[in-house]
């Protein structure tokens, strides 16, 4: 019988389909820290895939990650080695695109800053912590896959925000149902949004995408959102700008290190909202991306092809 390893706490659908299917040892058991010598397929979530523990596998046919970002398997080892690497792209982008939206309205409307204070006791003098309205808003989305189209549908829907749009990799008639102005270089969008919000893999040329000069070229009372990656923004940069007034506030669940440290410079600001990579935390999502997960892998162990291949 083929043997499945699951590295990360999936939810227990797929868990059940894997388990229907193969011989799985699952987390939080430790022997899931010898998959490489004993598995044929593997499910991860977050956990790192060295080239080192690639160069150990033995029989391992694919592994399948949950969710589009691979920025944390080691792809190349992976070719060297001929294990497939799949994932599951688009069946999060619903609840991506929500918490994009929640965060953007939490920043904006002091939301967690107003509940802080309310359980603190401390005196609340309201036009000391106004927020700001977005009806009519420009709102810069860089990425336009599939959650930077669901982000600026809603914010075109609700708030008939003006929608900018940067993603220098996508057709030229993308979007052609949703009005909104398209720039070639993210520089031209900084000066006139109120909102920025990333929705792009982390690559090498994303990587520090926002640093001080972006920063600096936006609105002095913008929103910055990021559910990306970490890494896309610089965390030093942001904390600089903050911490001299630039920008209204900030709302990211990626860090550069998960989980950030309690002492991060950024979480010491209450204009910044942060939460733990939970973006895709929701139970409909999931529910179906375990399953997908779990379904791609075992198709390939019964002779299938591999869905939604990277490597």
């Amino acid at each position: 019988m083929k043997k499945i390893y699951i590295l990360d706490a999936f939810h227990e659908a797929g868990i059940a389909l894997a388990k229907a299917h193969a011989e799985v040892v699952c987390w939080p058991d430790p022997a899931i820290a010898d998959w490489p010598e004993h598995a044929d397929g593997v499910m991860v979530r977050m956990r790192p895939i060295t080239a080192e523990e690639m160069a150990r596998a033995q029989h391992v046919e694919v592994i399948c990650k949950q969710g589009v970002g691979t920025d944390t398997i080691d792809l190349q080892a992976a070719k060297q080695h001929g294990i497939a690497v799949s994932r599951t792209p688009g069946v999060n982008s619903e609840a991506v695109a929500e918490l994009a939206f929640a965060l953007s309205l939490s920043v904006t409307r002091r939301v967690s800053r107003f509940d802080r204070l309310l359980r603190a006791g401390v005196p609340i003098v309201r036009p000391q912590h106004l927020g700001i309205e977005m009806q009519g808003k420009s709102v810069g989305i860089v990425g336009m896959g599939n959650i930077g189209s669901i982000v600026a549908k809603k914010w075109r829907g609700a708030f008939d925000a003006q929608i900018w749009a940067c993603d220098p990799y996508v057709p030229s008639d993308r979007w052609s149902d949703l009005p909104h102005t398209r720039v070639q270089h993210l520089h031209d969008m900084l000066p006139h949004v109120d909102l920025l919000t990333l929705h792009l893999p982390l690559t090498d040329e994303s990587r520090h995408m926002i640093s001080h000069a972006e920063l600096a070229l936006m609105k002095p009372d913008a929103v910055l959102i990021n559910v990306s990656r970490g890494g896309i923004v610089d965390e030093v940069a942001l904390a600089a700008a903050l911490q001299r007034g630039h920008l209204f506030g900030a709302g990211l669940d990626v860090f550069e290190v998960e989980p950030p440290p309690p002492d991060h410079p950024l979480l010491a600001f209450d204009n910044l909202i942060a939460t733990p990579h939970a973006a895709g935390g929701t139970h409909d999502t999931q529910r179906r991306s375990a399953t997908q997960v779990a379904q791609q892998v075992i198709d390939v162990l019964n002779g299938g092809p591999v869905a939604h291949r990277v490597v």
